[in-house]
């Protein structure tokens, strides 16, 4: 239970307290409402005694009184018998008592921190102390128990009257009339010779003081001394009531008084008064105190007419505030005091000595009387009722003295004695079997034991539980009951036996009374959190059970208090159903006790929360949230905060510029960036290397410090630390997330942004203007902000059960300052249902704010010992002055393409802005893919071509075919084509696009090398033609998904020529080289492909060039179906030895040999162009490879001089081999695509790099690499090793010698044949060569074939060869027979003449020379 201010004993003391009965005269009650007060009520704050009082038991004993209380009321006359239950007003009366006393605002509560529990409680229950008071002191008197029977009735006369001791008479006869009479069943007395005490009251203000002591001694001859009083009343006049003060100590009691008259005036009826003199007046027995009645017998008449005087005015009743003892000093108080405690000392106390002496005796009489009569009496027992419940005892019963004796005793605190006689009397009562003055035996017995001095016996809370058991379920007293659990309730708490005290709060709720139902609830739950280990979950729910029974008996205030408490339990506890109950409830409590804010949050809590209501009851929910909302925001000037839907602010996006158009007719506009996609962050930093590189080409390739990467979209993943830019005239688009988390569907409309805007001519003092005059939007003020920013407005913006959806809302400034979106401002309504028929009223309008967290911090160590987050300005722009706006329009642009394929497509750019624009660049990832042309070589093509059937994309000449002739040649500039920071300059006419205006250029696209599906990203890049803009630039980005199919394949390898120098026609420094080209046809995915046409092969090289086909098959064109393949032969040769000029290092040579009936010229756009790509590709491709080779232009055009290669032998072993040709192959596709042949045109590149090794046109597929250990040490590089494989190519060498040869055997037996052979140094150094010609071999076959074949002369040979040099040597091969011998036995060795003996290898070729020896 909870805490209370009395302690137990003095709790259980103040319930049973002595009962004295006022009657007074109509002159003293005229006294005593001078201070509007009856005399009752003006004794009744003095009724405590302070001192101790003595008395005897029947043993002599002196027992000491302590704190002793007497209870002082007006003699009110009832001839109900009292009920077993509280009636209508009864429990009205209680109500209002309860209703009355609140908890106070601003009392600290007590904190109980319960595991993981902290709460937050008011620790005492005054209410439950008021209504346990107010209930016990009206319990009313029953027959079988004599604790609230009156002992004593005081007699109050004026000493105004004119004969005062005629008056003192008719009151004592009065007083015998209703206690003998038997008229009344009310009020009851203690014992037939009631105590009378007969007060004499002098007003001091008006009466002769002389005379009054005159009368008292009167009275003390007639009564004696004890039996009398004079009090002196009133000093006090009323022309000093200001001057001094007096403290009113009536007020805490009256207050009930009022309310006990309130009540029962609506309950009196004209029956009942008669004649104004012997009336009685019916009332129930709460009513003891009746503030208008003195109990006397001329003012009974009057009752009904000042109780309806008093029930239209209360201050008749108990005053006005503060006016109460008006007249009295604080001398008069004390002589009250006086008063109270003679009258206790002197007349009551000896009173009940007395009495407790005569039952004493009386008990002991009847026992010895039992005890001496003969054995035959006790043969029967009188017939008695089983378990009676009323008063059967007669009143001189031994059983009722033993009780009357008991109750005496416990009156006055002679608790041992109480306890023996209540022992006594339950036996007596439970072998009568009458079990309601059994269990009100039992009840005091348990209660003496407990209050006995040292606790001499343990507390028998059994006899408690059988009181209880008997009253509840027996004699159906619940009034009995409900006393005799409060209780033991209270001595259980005591004992901190809480759990024992819970469940006995817990059985004696029932149905019928709420009020106590509730209260008994609400201290059950106070007892399981004041438990050792505290019942957090169990104190919540009883707290509910509480409210619901307070709800249901009227008391809101209390029942929003309970359910509050039990909140802090199941809040955020994942009790969802638990907790909608609750905020349900305390929404509508608070809502009905005019709290509409409380109402408010508890109902967002329900609205907000992820709960798992059914859609019915959500949307119950909603309208009672709706409606409470529409009359709690009617009258305020701000818009009130909404909590549906709910708002992902963390998700809002942000988007910079109009909206993507879509493609009009054959126009495609740019991708560039939109709300649609997805955020990537890999695709956001391949983005920002590629604005790098623009940036970095538009600076002399530097970035500048201050460079920040463009963010056209804001959201949570992008770098939202700085303010965004925003341009003036160019819509800003948020798009905000809502999502309904209830079951039912929202109508939202009038949905727009709310904004604050700053001037940046603003003065200082504007800058901090309040948010309600900027962003209110409202419809007053819409024409007078749409000057500075325009708000769009979404009417309607439906969102179904349980739906995320997002809306895009647009603002568009039309001045430049700082901007700021706070939030959003919406109306908010249930969707429309045939059930609803209030749905036009059910609208409310409001706003959410737009609060976004920035990331957390975790940089330095305090960032992280703390959560701290950064700053998010995606929604705090910066509006900067007009910049340029392009739009970008692609023509004829295709989604598929055949690997290699050459496709012509034109590009449009508009400026739509109102400034020009200059500086247009553009960069992509695949650079190779397009080509915008070359200024110097792009050939004047039509503007807009009608198809590209019969437009070919590349420069052709008629020209015949020439197979077997020379090539066309074309020296072209590197500069001319290649871009070496990849970013491409567009040409447009002046370099500057004015605005509105708009042109369209050529753009060349080639297909990708590899199949597949492949993802192009442009990025383009202009300037504002106007300096000192925030913003220095902007970029426009596109991309593109092409899907590449298979066309041709083409493998390339190269071979030295064993042709002599001076038998190849055309090369006079050098020997020439084969180029073999396997061609195939591997398309096989398109059904209308019919053939290709190998149309032309060109070559491009700084020192090599296709001299001639030499393809012995003379095929005027080359024709592959799917899966042929085709081989082309070709001879290269070297370039020029004229054309080998200092300048020349940076040139191509093209050659064209042309397979058809026209040359296409590869020198041009857009066949050089994709070249030139081509390579730079390659070349990058090698440079990020760990084991790069040299590409074919970066090396050649980055050579060093003859002495500095010479000295690096790896590098002239390397160059010896290096061949550096690039082959271009053209070919024309015919295609049959619905039902018309399309001629598609491609070229396919091959670079030969090393002679001997295979270039395809096919890229390598990229393998997985293995997994390498990491290595701690650093390890030692290894030795440089010459590979064999190289060195063996250092020199070439051929036989020249005639095929058959003639000799006559038989005149000479020796046969010799000159023979030469021919040494090629292929290198660039100086090389020495050992030619041996000795027969080595020592096998079988060796040996039989240099038995019959020898060389003679000179066989063996050292020579030194120059760099380059070509030297001929005549050898002579003797024959002894005819037959078919093997030339090529020669063995070479070579080694560059700086390098050690121990690197020579062997030049011998393995092809065999064969010559035919013939016998004449």
């Amino acid at each position: 239970m909870a805490q209370c201010v009395q302690s137990v004993q003095e709790f259980v003391q103040d319930s049973f307290v002595p009962m004295v009965a006022v009657l007074c005269s109509e002159e003293a009650e005229r006294v005593t409402r001078k201070n509007n007060l009856n005399f009752a009520e003006l004794l009744r704050p003095f009724c405590r005694l302070t001192s101790e009082g003595h008395m005897r038991d029947p043993n002599n004993q002196v027992q000491v009184v302590k704190n002793l209380r007497i209870f002082v009321n007006n003699v009110v006359t009832s001839p109900n018998r009292p009920p077993t239950a509280l009636s209508h007003a009864q429990s009205k009366i209680l109500n209002e008592v309860v209703l009355s006393c609140q908890p106070q605002e601003g009392v600290v509560n007590n904190v109980v921190t319960a595991g993981d529990y902290d709460l937050n409680f008011s620790a005492t229950t005054p209410w439950f102390e008021t209504y346990r008071e107010n209930f016990l002191q009206s319990m009313p008197a029953s027959d079988h128990e004599f604790l609230n029977h009156y002992l004593a009735c005081l007699l109050v006369v004026s000493s105004t009257e004119a004969v005062p001791v005629e008056q003192f008479l008719k009151l004592s006869q009065e007083q015998h009339r209703i206690q003998h009479s038997g008229e009344y069943t009310n009020p009851k007395w203690f014992i037939p010779n009631t105590l009378k005490y007969y007060v004499l009251l002098h007003d001091m203000s008006e009466g002769d003081e002389q005379r009054a002591d005159a009368v008292y001694e009167d009275m003390k001859q007639r009564y004696g001394s004890q039996g009398c009083y004079l009090l002196k009343m009133n000093t006090r006049s009323f022309s000093a009531e200001g001057d001094e003060q007096i403290p009113d100590p009536w007020s805490q009691y009256l207050q009930r008084n009022i309310l006990h008259t309130q009540v029962r005036t609506n309950n009196i009826s004209a029956a009942e008064v008669d004649n104004g003199v012997s009336g009685s007046l019916e009332s129930h027995p709460l009513q003891l105190d009746i503030t208008s009645s003195s109990g006397s017998l001329h003012t009974l008449g009057a009752v009904k007419t000042e109780l309806k005087k008093g029930a239209r005015d209360p201050e008749s009743l108990a005053g006005g505030a503060g006016s109460h003892g008006a007249c009295l000093t604080l001398n008069d108080h004390d002589h009250i005091r006086q008063f109270i405690q003679e009258f206790t000392f002197r007349g009551l106390l000896p009173h009940i000595e007395k009495n407790i002496r005569q039952l004493n005796d009386q008990v002991k009489t009847l026992i010895l009387k039992i005890w001496e009569m003969p054995p035959k009496h006790f043969c029967s027992c009188p017939e008695y009722p089983k378990t009676m419940t009323s008063s059967w005892y007669p009143p001189e019963a031994p059983e009722l003295q033993i009780r009357k004796m008991a109750d005496l005793c416990f009156l006055v605190q002679h608790y041992e004695l109480a306890y023996s006689c209540y022992h006594t009397a339950k036996k007596d009562f439970l072998s009568d079997q009458a079990m309601l003055y059994a269990a009100g035996a039992l009840e005091m017995a348990a209660v003496s034991a407990f209050l006995q001095a040292g606790a001499p016996r343990p507390y028998p809370a059994h006899y408690m539980d059988t009181a209880i058991q008997t009253y509840r379920d027996v004699c159906k007293n619940m009034v009995l009951a409900e006393r005799c659990v409060l209780l033991n309730a209270e001595i259980l708490k005591s004992q901190g036996k809480y759990s024992d005290a819970a469940t006995l709060l817990i059985k004696m709720t029932s149905e019928d009374s709420d009020l106590r139902s509730a209260l008994l609830l609400e201290q059950a739950a106070h007892c399981f959190i004041n438990m050792r280990n505290p019942m957090v979950r169990k104190f919540a729910f009883h707290m509910i059970l509480a409210g619901h029974r307070f709800s249901k008996a009227g008391q809101r205030r209390h029942a929003l208090r309970c359910y509050c408490q039990a909140m802090q339990v199941y809040k955020e506890r994942s009790w969802s159903l638990a907790e909608d109950h609750i905020n349900f409830t305390i929404g509508r409590q608070s809502f009905t006790l005019r709290q509409p804010e409380k109402a408010v949050i508890a109902f967002r809590q329900i609205l907000t929360n992820d709960s798992r209501q059914t859609a019915t009851q959500q949307s119950a929910f909603l309208r009672e949230y709706l409606y409470v909302y529409k009359v709690t925001t009617g009258n305020e000037v701000s818009l009130p905060q909404l909590p549906l839907p709910c708002i992902h602010c963390s998700a809002t996006r942000v988007y910079f510029g109009h909206e993507r158009r879509l493609a009009e007719g054959e126009k495609q506009a740019a991708t560039h960036v939109s709300l649609d996609q997805e955020y990537d962050q890999d695709s956001a930093d391949m983005w920002c290397h590629l604005e790098e590189q623009l940036v970095a080409a538009a600076n002399r390739g530097i970035v500048p410090v201050n460079f920040q990467p463009t963010q056209c979209c804001l959201n949570s993943q992008t770098d939202n630390q700085r303010h965004p830019l925003a341009v003036v005239e160019e819509p800003i688009i948020v798009e905000v997330t809502f999502r309904n988390p209830l079951k039912v569907s929202l109508a939202l409309s009038n949905l727009s942004l709310l904004w604050r805007f700053t001037a940046d001519d603003a003065p200082p003092s504007k800058e901090k203007m309040t948010n309600e005059l900027a962003i209110t939007n409202e419809e007053i003020l819409m024409t007078q902000k749409d000057d500075i920013v325009t708000t769009e407005v979404i009417q309607e913006f439906q969102m179904g059960p349980e739906e995320t959806k997002m809306a895009r809302l647009r603002l568009l400034p039309h001045r430049t300052g700082q901007l700021n979106v706070v939030g959003v401002v919406y109306n908010l309504a249930a969707s429309s249902s045939g059930e609803m028929a209030t749905f036009d009223v059910m609208v409310v309008h409001g706003k959410q704010d737009l609060m976004i967290q920035g990331p957390r911090l975790n940089q330095t160590k305090e960032d992280k010992m703390t959560v701290r987050h950064g700053h998010d300005q995606r929604l705090n722009f910066i509006v900067t002055s007009p910049m340029p706006l392009m739009e970008i329009f692609f023509l004829q642009f295709p989604t598929a393409l055949l690997c290699g394929e050459i496709r012509k497509a034109y590009v449009e750019f508009c400026n739509v802005s109102s400034v020009a624009l200059c500086g247009l660049r553009v960069v992509s990832t695949h650079p190779d893919f397009f080509s915008f042309g070359s200024q110097a070589t792009t050939p004047l093509t039509p503007v807009s071509p009608t198809s590209a059937e019969n437009n070919s994309a590349y420069k052709t000449l008629a020209t015949p075919p020439q197979s077997g002739s020379a090539a066309f040649e074309m020296l072209v500039s590197a500069e001319d084509f290649s871009q070496p920071s990849g970013v491409i300059d567009i040409p447009i006419d002046g370099s500057t696009l004015q605005p509105g205006e708009s042109t369209q250029l050529p753009l060349w696209l080639r297909g990708p090398d590899q199949e597949g599906v492949h993802e192009i990203n442009f990025l383009f890049y202009y300037e504002s033609t106007g300096k000192g803009n925030k913003i220095s630039h902007r970029v426009l980005r596109h991309t593109v998904f092409i899907c590449a199919s298979r066309s041709l394949s083409v493998q390339a390898s190269a071979c030295r020529s064993c042709v002599p120098p001076h038998h190849s026609l055309g090369d006079k420094g050098g020997g020439g080289t084969l180029i073999f080209i396997d061609v195939e046809n591997i398309n096989m995915s398109e059904a209308g492909m019919r053939e290709f046409h190998i149309v032309q092969v060109s070559s491009s090289s700084q020192h090599w060039r296709l001299h001639k086909c030499i393809n012995p098959a003379k095929d005027k064109d080359c024709k592959l179906t799917s899966r042929e393949r085709a081989k082309l032969c070709f001879r290269a040769t070297r370039c020029k030895p004229q054309k080998a000029t200092s300048d020349a290092i940076k040139k191509y040579t093209f050659t064209d040999l042309n397979l058809g009936n026209e040359r296409i010229i590869s020198s041009s756009t857009p066949c050089g162009d994709f070249f030139f790509r081509g390579c730079q590709t390659s070349e990058s491709q090698r440079l990020d490879a760990p084991s790069s080779r040299t590409s074919c232009s970066s090396k050649s055009q980055s050579c060093v001089s003859t002495e500095d290669r010479s000295s690096d032998i790896t590098n002239i072993v390397r160059k010896c081999n290096e061949l550096d040709l690039n082959i271009i192959v053209i070919w024309k596709a015919y295609v049959v695509e619905d039902n018309k042949q399309l001629i598609l045109e491609g070229q396919l590149h091959v670079a030969l790099q090393t002679i001997g090794k295979e270039a395809s046109s096919l890229t390598p597929r990229e393998e997985a690499q293995e997994m390498v250990l990491l290595k701690f040490k650093s390890q030692l590089p290894p030795p440089v090793i010459l590979p064999s494989a190289e060195l063996s190519q250092l020199v070439k060498t051929s036989l020249h010698y005639p095929e058959t040869y003639t000799h006559p055997f038989v005149q000479d037996s020796l046969c010799v044949v000159p023979v030469t052979l021919t040494l090629s140094n292929c290198s660039l150094a100086q090389v020495d060569v050992i030619i041996d010609l000795r027969h080595k071999g020592t096998s079988p076959e060796t040996l039989e074939v240099h038995s019959s074949f020898t060389w003679v002369g000179q066989t063996q040979y050292k020579l030194q060869l120059k760099p380059q040099e070509v030297l001929c040597l005549t050898l002579q091969a003797c024959f002894l027979q005819a037959g078919v011998y093997n030339l090529n036995t020669p063995r070479v060795f070579a080694k560059p003449a700086e390098q050690g003996a121990m690197c020579e290898t062997s030049q011998q070729t393995a092809s065999p020379s064969l010559i035919f020896i013939n016998n004449a």
